[in-house]
């Protein structure tokens, strides 16, 4: 259906949340190393996560190794710093959206790397930071997914 793409993800409940997002849209997750954390079937299952959840779980040592795995799919930077509001997108099967770390977003050269009109934004209440890395996988899963009607993966 989907693929998500979390950029050196930090914190493992957030990343065990999108886990859990993708198994119930169909969506495929993609981490990019280096990982705050260990995803090994033994630290997986240390931490309550059902390592069945796992299989469609790739992890990558760099976006660009990625998204070239995935044959160069249309993909959004999602990002405070973006300057489109994710509700204003058509989106289609197969669409990538890429996330960066919890304490530091993505990098700015990625950000640039992604074309200017698919550098996404999530409106917020001024003066706030961000939305939870998990919170905002799931804005934008269920929004695309939304738009195609909820069909199946």
């Amino acid at each position: 259906m989907f693929n998500v793409v979390l950029y050196q993800p930090e914190i493992p409940p957030n990343t065990g949340n999108i886990i859990r997002l993708c198994a119930n849209t169909g969506s495929h997750l993609h981490l990019i190393r280096p990982l705050g954390f260990d995803i090994g079937e033994k630290a997986v299952r240390r931490a309550g996560m059902d390592y069945a959840l796992l299989a469609n779980v790739h992890a990558w040592g760099s976006l660009q190794e990625c998204l070239t795995s995935l044959g160069s799919p249309r993909w959004f930077a999602v990002s405070t710093k973006g300057s489109v509001r994710y509700d204003s997108v058509r989106f289609v099967k197969a669409d990538t959206f890429v996330f960066g770390p919890e304490t530091r977003g993505l990098p700015t050269q990625i950000i640039e790397d992604c074309p200017l009109a698919q550098r996404l934004r999530i409106p917020m209440r001024e003066g706030n930071r961000s939305l939870n890395l998990s919170n905002a996988a799931a804005v934008l899963v269920y929004e695309a997914w939304r738009q195609l009607g909820f069909l199946e993966a």
